[in-house]
Parts: C-alpha cells; structure tokens; sequence
C-alpha cells in the first residue's frame, strides 16, 4: 500500500512493502533483529538444556538459534551496511551470550580449576586439577583435563588465580569475569582488525564482517569463554601499534607493540608469529637484507624472553609453562589433516601402527610449517606480500598443518585473513569455511554417546526452524521511497 501526498504536502516518506525472490541490500535491519532472536534462541535452548528440561526440543531451539545466526550473518555479507551500524549489530547479538551458559566447549571449567590450583600456591602448568583443586572444581572439568597440567602461558596464569581469589571459587562469578576478560580481547579485536584493513585496502565494513562478525567469534570467543580472546586482542592490537610506528620509527611506540604481542604470547604461544611479522617489517623499513632480517630476529627473541621473564617472576607462577608447551599436541584431534593418515593406519594395522603414523605426520607437518614460514617472511621481505597478509597465511599454515585443530583455532588465520582479502574467491572460500566450522559441533559441549537419537531429533528440528526462517527472510523486504 502507498501513501500519497496531499496537494498540502510537499514530501512525505512512504513505505511500501513488496515480497521479492531474494533478500536484497534494502533488509540489514531486519537481519540484525533475526540475529539477535538467534542469539536469544540459542541462550535459551542452552539454559533449557543445562535444566534438563525439553531434551531434544530444547537443544533443537538452541540449534536453530546458532542456525539462525549464521544465516542472517551470511545474508548479511550480501548487504552494504556502513561499519558504526556493524559495530551496534555485534553488541546486540553478543548481548545474550554474555548471560548464557558456556557454550561449544567446556574448557572454562578448566580455567576455574586451573585458577583454584594457582590460588593453592601450586603451580597449574606442573600440577593438575585433580592433584591441587577441590573435588567439586576437578567434578567440572572434562575428563581429560582432570589430569593433564594447564598448557597456558604465565599471564593467564595470572589472570586464572586472581579471578579464583576474587571470587573465592564461586564459579557462576568465576565465569562472569572470565567473560568480561573475553569481552575485553574481542573490544582489541575490534579496534584493530579495521586499521590492519586500512593497511590493505580492505574496506573497513567488509573487515568487519568476515572478521568480527562472524558466528566463530561469537560462539567460542564470548559464548566458549575462550582465553584465544585476549591471546588474539593482544597480538592484533599490538601489531597495529608496531606498524604504525614504522613509518616515522616512532621506537616507544613500536616496543609498545612488542610488548602487546609478546603479553598475547604468554597467554597462548601463536601470537609469537606477529613478532616475525613485525621484525621483518623492521627489517624491511631499515633497509632490507638477509643481515638485518636476522638482527631483527634475534632483537625479537630478545623481546619475548625479557617479556617472558618480567610476566612470569611478576605473576608468580613461575617457568613451569615452559616444560607444558607440548600438553594441547598429546590430543589427538580428528580435525587435524595430520592425524588422518594415523587415523586410516590405525583402522587398517592397529592402534600402535595408527598412533605411530599420527607422530610421523605431525614431524612432518611441522617441516612443513618451518617451511611455508621461512617462505612467507622471504616475500614480505622483499615486499611481494604486506605485512597483514603475512600474518594471515602463516596463521593458516600453523591451523592448517598444527597437530591439534579446534574451530576456534581458524579465528587465529581468519581475523588476519580478513583484513586483507579482497571481495573475490578466496574471501568467499574463508566464509563459507567459518560458516561449517561454526555449525559443527552442537551448542551444548558434551558426550552424546547414547543420546544419538535426541542429538538426530534436535538437527531436525533445528533444521525445520532455520528452513522456515530463511523462507520468510527471502521474501521479506522493506524498501523506503520518497514521493
């Protein structure tokens, strides 16, 4: 129905509402809202099902809501939204997931124990929940982590004590402050995946999208409670900083960034790959050349072992992180390309020909990342590749070919990724990518082993819902004529 002007009346805004084929760059608004219902059916489900209430309805509608939510983020990459309204969009669909149970994983149970053992006086990355924590801490943890020692750096260790000792081992409030530090890891994240864009010529809104926006951030960076939140916040901000010094060599200002990246190594030890992107970009701006390639190599090293030493004697946690860096490799994950071949041996000759094959494929993974590595510093050092790009491939390189792949991993690749992509295949190739890994494993972290039937029930509801939802969402438009 249109409205038309009186002879009174020189302009009035008329709406009129038409159902097309497709959605259409006229419905950002109404994607944000059926997002934001995602969000809401997702917390809702959750919380159903952790009340043991609605079995299989209630995990469905969390399904459907983490459904929802990565069809309204992909349609939405087909709309021209400026970055400010982007930014709103991401707080409102954060909103619910900040009250929600933890979500896709279960490893914030860990950190509480890991907490409790630090507050103990013992050392978590030597001593295991079971031996240092509270048989209700240890209750919480998945089996498999009862036993094993935290394999995070001296900051988080820090972090981990200081929240158990705030709240006393409550863990309600426990999983608060850990979500409010996840929080203040994706605000860094947020502030620097645009100007590392800048530095590419990505536009900012598109930055944005595939890189802040989408559902793995949200589930496994404020939903998970994931720590790779400050670990990722810490080493992006702290890569603009460096670069941003570079041009005038502003020194303060680019050890400050160091420093940032370093902080960000020592709550988990990838972000020490930005430092490689950072001193060959010295390297680079003082002149080039293998000789000082290799000063700003060792002036790097020098840097993590002072940042190392200063966070691990002021934490009080001492150096037993060193001897648990290899503890996350002892997991053999089936998402990880280099298990397969051990996983076909194990099927074929047995489980010791299986796991023997699995550290052979690991050797060789790792040859392959030093590698790729040395070959990716090579081109920007000679400036075939930027700085960000950089990043990006060779965070791709440790995902891709790590012994160990979680889906929260990718965001370490994709948030570099994509602030140096341009709108093209391989843009749509990460997408598509983040958008399975964010539907593979269910809402709820957990053994389904015997409820196969409720897990099957809940995907078809699950299924019929976001069915029904993108439906309405193909013929819904709202346009806005002036008359």
């Amino acid at each position: 129905m249109t409205i038309r002007p009186e002879s009174t009346v020189s302009t009035v805004q008329t709406v009129t509402y038409r159902w097309p084929t497709a959605v259409t760059t006229d419905t950002p608004e109404l994607l944000r809202w059926t997002g934001s219902g995602g969000a809401l059916l997702l917390t809702a489900g959750a919380w159903a099902v952790s009340a043991r209430t609605g079995g299989a309805v209630a995990l469905g509608v969390a399904i459907a809501g983490a459904g929802l939510v990565v069809l309204t983020w992909a349609l939405l990459g087909r709309t021209r939204p400026d970055p400010g309204w982007l930014r709103r969009t991401l707080a409102w669909w954060c909103a619910p997931l900040l009250v929600a149970p933890p979500l896709f994983s279960a490893d914030v149970f860990s950190y509480l124990a890991q907490g409790e053992v630090a507050a103990n006086g013992l050392d978590p990355n030597v001593v295991s929940p079971a031996a240092g924590a509270s048989a209700e801490a240890v209750a919480r943890v998945g089996v498999y982590w009862r036993e094993t020692p935290s394999p995070y750096g001296p900051l988080f260790t820090a972090v981990e004590r200081a929240i158990t000792e705030v709240t006393g081992g409550d863990p309600v409030l426990g999983i608060g402050l850990y979500r409010l530090v996840a929080a203040l890891g994706l605000l860094l994240v947020v502030w620097a995946v645009p100007r590392l864009a800048a530095m590419t010529g990505v536009r900012e809104r598109t930055a944005l999208w595939l890189g802040v926006m989408n559902p793995l951030v949200l589930w496994h960076l404020i939903g998970g409670v994931h720590n790779d939140a400050l670990m990722l916040g810490l080493m992006l901000s702290g890569t603009v900083v460096a670069l941003h010094a570079l041009p005038e060599l502003k020194w303060w200002q680019y050890t400050a960034g160091v420093v940032l990246i370093g902080l960000g190594a020592q709550v988990k030890l990838p972000a020490l790959v930005a430092l490689a992107v950072v001193g060959t970009a010295l390297a680079r701006r003082l002149g080039g050349g293998w000789a000082r390639f290799v000063t700003a190599g060792f002036a790097m090293v020098a840097a993590t072992g002072v940042v190392s030493v200063v966070t691990s004697l002021a934490g009080g946690s001492g150096f037993g992180w060193v001897q648990a860096l290899g503890t996350p490799s002892k997991v053999n994950s089936w998402m990880a390309p280099t298990n397969w071949p051990g996983y076909l041996a194990g099927a074929v000759f047995g489980p010791q020909a299986g796991q023997a094959m699995i550290s052979s494929a690991r050797i060789a993974g790792l040859v392959l990342i030093l590698c790729g590595v040395a070959v990716v510093l090579g081109r920007q050092l000679r400036g075939r590749i930027s700085e960000v790009t950089s990043l990006g491939m060779m965070m791709s390189l440790i995902v891709v070919l790590g012994p160990v792949i979680q889906p929260w991993y990718l965001l370490w690749a994709v948030l570099p990724l994509a602030a140096c992509l341009p709108v093209g295949p391989w843009r749509t190739r990460v997408a598509v990518l983040a958008g399975v890994f964010a539907l593979l494993v269910p809402p709820l972290a957990g053994n389904f082993a015997g409820r196969v039937p409720e897990l099957v029930g809940a995907y078809v509801v699950g299924i019929a819902l976001v069915g029904g939802a993108y439906l309405v969402l193909r013929r819904a438009r709202v346009s806005v004529a002036q008359a």
